[in-house]
């Protein structure tokens, strides 16, 4: 099938994009900037989410459209409420609308598990606002849709706004890892390798028009998820926990009680979350081993020793 992938070129989008082009799909990846990761058999386009012109003219003869371009990061919304809005909420619009006029199969939308909370601020607005259009295009226009509910993803191909990426890249560079809270919050961290999977498994007929969660496997206080690291270093890192007052994430669990539900899909088999933490600390290793020609340099990754 035809697939266009918005935001393909980021953490997941490209993991999802690779997914799809593994099935079979022809894909097109539409994103502000180059993939880093485009396969051979992979189509790209340059372009803007607002530019309605752009939009159309990716989506035209596609049958399937992932939307995964949007404002990601909850402390970066937190603090552009105009800017998410705009990208989140009338990008998703524009993409919706090409979608219609172009009778596509299926949409396919990146949510949140933060959705129906009461955490997440603009973050989570936007995506909520984004569900009930996804709900209005369907109920008005017969559009097919699913809807991916994420929980806390890792692995590699992340940035510094994944925040395991950001913490081992500190521990590695610093030599400590600074948490704001207690560490008693936990979490369900999926790879993203897992993820982009069952992100494709989902366009079987079993999930039109579904709201699907997709997190990990193995729940885990981020405290101990801490302490693993530090472990897995070799004891060499510390650890430290700033109390804080108010968050704008959660402690122990996303949901709030909301209408909208949303079946949780599990895969058969999926990473380790130590594996998991071991790839991405080699992941780390081999961008820091690397200068910007190529060549390896000398020295190892370092972390402080006590």
């Amino acid at each position: 099938m035809k697939t266009v992938v918005f935001g393909g070129s980021g953490f997941l989008g490209s993991h999802i994009a690779d997914a799809l082009t593994k099935e079979g799909h022809n894909v097109t990846i539409f994103d502000l900037q180059p993939s880093n990761y485009l396969k051979e058999k992979q189509k790209m386009i340059v372009g803007d989410i607002l530019d309605q012109k752009a939009v159309e003219k990716a989506i035209k003869g596609c049958d399937i459209v992932y939307h995964f371009a949007a404002l990601a990061d909850i402390e970066t919304a937190h603090l552009k409420p105009l800017q998410t809005v705009e990208y989140n909420v009338l990008g998703t619009t524009m993409i919706l609308e090409a979608c219609r006029k172009n009778k596509v199969k299926r949409f396919v939308f990146a949510s949140t598990i933060y959705v129906y909370s009461d955490s997440g601020s603009f973050y989570r607005s936007s995506k909520q606002a984004c569900e009930l259009i996804i709900d209005n295009y369907n109920e008005v226009f017969n559009l097919p849709y699913t809807i991916l509910r994420y929980g806390s993803l890792y692995g590699p191909r992340a940035d510094d706004t994944n925040w395991i990426h950001k913490i081992l890249k500190q521990a590695t560079t610093d030599g400590k890892i600074t948490r704001y809270g207690d560490g008693e919050e936990i979490r369900e961290y999926v790879h993203v390798e897992d993820a982009a999977k069952l992100s494709v498994d989902i366009l079987s007929k079993e999930f039109e028009n579904e709201n699907v969660i997709i997190t990990g496997n193995q729940p885990m206080k981020i405290k101990d998820l801490l302490i693993m690291v530090k472990e897995i270093l070799g004891n060499k890192i510390d650890l430290e926990f700033i109390p804080t007052e108010s968050s704008i994430h959660y402690e122990i669990t996303p949901y709030s009680f909301k209408p909208k539900v949303a079946k949780k899909l599990v895969g058969s088999q999926f990473y380790d979350l130590g594996q998991g933490i071991l790839e991405c600390l080699s992941e780390l290793n081999n961008k820091h081993n690397t200068d910007e020609t190529g060549s390896v340099k000398k020295e190892a990754l370092a972390y402080s020793s006590k």
